[in-house]
């Protein structure tokens, strides 16, 4: 009986070595910070009351239907589950859009970096034809001053300014409010050092995602969001149209190269890839282990893989992230319009 629970205790303290993680195999990785600063947009609490109400504004976009969270809905992990997003008269571009969760720490914005940060890219999609489609800007600033909370609220948010209100400030406000949308997990807790926060089909799982080279790309803070990459590095990607960085930068060796996105709270953030044509968490890892890495992941290798993502799904900011009330129209607000 003694030599069988001493073989039982020696067996016991074996299996859990087997999943400790070493040290060496976590340092491509870091916990989220409180927030993402940007030091020539600092964070006020001004700005981010004014960035909200931009950020839930329908009278931004042409139709007064669209608002940033029509397509990036913060109580769905900041996305809107579709491959492709509706705009302006029902048309729909040819990306995903991505979650603004955790996005204020990428390199770059969009798929193809067209963006320096979540400022300048706050500035896309009200004037995009496609999405929210405002005629120009000086219709947004009209829009802006025709409500007196607003110029109350922007006087606020910039102070030192005799005429605060301009596109480039409703950019700095939302893109303030943005730099707070972080969702830490109990990945986060982990790196922190509670080894505790991950059980070990968990870590055995990252070990996986390790092992089979997937942090290559995807490391970080936010497992991803650090670099391009090509799509169909190992072999080219099937039916592949979009030319990604291409569109951006007209050179022939950027073509289907793509910003690598951030894994954060990937659970919840389907469809996914570019084009939104993959369903499923596991076709995903099981095509990005074949077409980036010349790899045929079996189906438990997978699995593995995606126990341990969905460590990596966060806690949603529910008070920041709570709607607010929004300025009523006046006589000068201009009204809304379904032309083209």
């Amino acid at each position: 009986m003694l030599v069988r629970i001493i073989v039982t205790g020696a067996l016991l303290l074996v299996s859990a070595a087997a999943v400790d993680i070493p040290a060496s195999r976590l340092r491509m990785f870091k916990p989220l910070p409180p927030a993402a600063e940007k030091p020539d947009n600092p964070i006020t609490p001004e700005k981010i009351e004014l960035g909200r109400m931009l950020y839930y504004e329908n009278r931004l976009s042409k139709s007064h239907k669209f608002s940033c969270n029509s397509c990036h809905k913060l109580d769905r992990y900041g996305v809107d589950n579709e491959p492709t997003s509706e705009g302006h008269r029902g048309q729909r571009g040819d990306r995903n859009s991505p979650t603004v969760y955790n996005a204020a720490l990428h390199f770059v914005q969009f798929w193809d970096g067209r963006a320096a940060d979540v400022e300048e890219q706050a500035k896309g999609p009200v004037l995009n034809p496609v999405e929210m489609a405002m005629p120009d800007e000086k219709t947004v600033i009209a829009t802006l001053k025709s409500m007196p909370q607003y110029v109350e609220l922007f006087r606020k948010a910039f102070p030192n300014e005799k005429d605060p209100i301009h596109y480039d400030n409703m950019a700095r406000a939302i893109g303030a409010f943005e730099r707070k949308l972080l969702t830490p997990s109990r990945w986060d807790r982990f790196l922190q050092g509670d080894r505790k926060a991950l059980n070990d089909a968990e870590k055995e799982g990252f070990l996986k995602f390790v092992d089979a080279g997937c942090a290559t790309c995807h490391m970080g803070v936010c497992v991803g969001g650090t670099m391009f990459q090509k799509l169909g590095v190992a072999e080219p990607y099937p039916g592949l149209k979009d030319e990604g960085r291409a569109k951006v930068t007209k050179r022939a060796e950027d073509r289907f190269f793509f910003k690598v996105p951030g894994l954060r709270n990937v659970e919840k953030t389907g469809p996914y890839f570019h084009d939104g044509s993959v369903k499923t968490l596991e076709e995903a890892v099981s095509l990005m282990a074949r077409y980036e890495l010349g790899r045929e992941l079996g189906a438990a290798d997978v699995t593995a893989i995606i126990t341990w993502l969905k460590t990596l799904t966060g806690e949603l900011p529910h008070d920041y992230i709570r709607p607010p009330q929004l300025p009523p129209s006046t006589a000068k607000t201009p009204k809304p319009s379904l032309a083209d």
